[in-house]
């Protein structure tokens, strides 16, 4: 393992633990433009998935009280998920690294672009168990595909008249379960190998570490600099990967 390689394994650990603890999801939105560059998307994706359950676990600590006041809410996304990992799961056994690499990229940039112009899009005020399930659903296929569960449900959540502790305790719990089934799925399918289980070895204390000091800033911000952070972060983020990723095709 030369130390260009850990150097990757390291940063992509660092900053997908950071947003974990800062933000409850997050974790492949940031790692995975570091590990596709030394590893192929489904090992990249089971090393992950694994540092998202981790990292998420101990956000749950953060969210329980908002869990336990609305388990029906929380159950409306998750379900349907379950029933999209496998889906997802398949997708990923024939997606590039390169392809990977701009779907992260775009999903970043949709992030920052959908939170700046958030304030002019309707705002959802009454149920919408059907929307809910959809968005679980589609959520449970982009876990599998690239342990990217937390988008689509993300962005649903912000258009909803949640604070950001009811937000979070839809979005954390429903990533780190949809993930555990993920990392079910890609074990039974072999992805774990003695290679991949080191890079897990390596990267999930790191992860965890930094989901720590992800944790510690998240309740020093008020709601409005926590939004402000996450859309500099994403959007910046998913410019920048992309702009990569373009150049290195031209």
């Amino acid at each position: 393992m030369s130390p260009h390689f850990l150097l990757f394994l390291i940063a992509g650990a660092t900053a997908g633990g950071l947003v974990n603890g800062l933000a409850g999801f997050g974790t492949a939105l940031f790692s995975l433009g570091f590990l596709l560059q030394i590893i192929p998307p489904p090992e990249a994706v089971a090393v992950v998935v694994i540092m998202s359950i981790t990292s998420g676990v101990q956000g749950l600590i953060v969210v329980r009280e908002g869990i336990v006041a609305n388990p029906g809410r929380l159950a409306r996304f998750l379900v349907p998920a379950f029933i999209g990992v496998p889906f997802g799961t398949a997708i990923l056994a024939v997606i590039s690294a390169g392809a990977l690499k701009i779907t992260i990229a775009l999903f970043l940039m949709l992030y920052g672009a959908f939170f700046v112009a958030r304030r002019s899009l309707p705002r959802f005020e009454r149920p919408t168990p059907l929307i809910d399930c959809l968005i679980g659903l589609s959520g449970g296929v982009l876990g599998g595909a690239a342990s990217l569960s937390g988008a689509l449900p993300t962005m649903w959540c912000a258009m909803r008249p949640w604070t950001k502790m009811e937000q979070r305790a839809v979005l954390q719990p429903f990533n780190v379960a949809v993930l555990a089934l993920t990392t079910t799925v890609l074990a039974l399918k072999g992805t774990y190998t003695p290679h991949v289980l080191l890079l897990v070895a390596i990267a999930v204390p790191v992860a965890m570490i930094a989901a720590q000091i992800g944790i510690i800033i998240y309740h020093k911000l008020t709601d409005d600099q926590f939004r402000r952070l996450i859309i500099g972060l994403m959007f910046v983020s998913g410019v920048l990967l992309f702009a990569r990723e373009a150049f290195a095709f031209a």
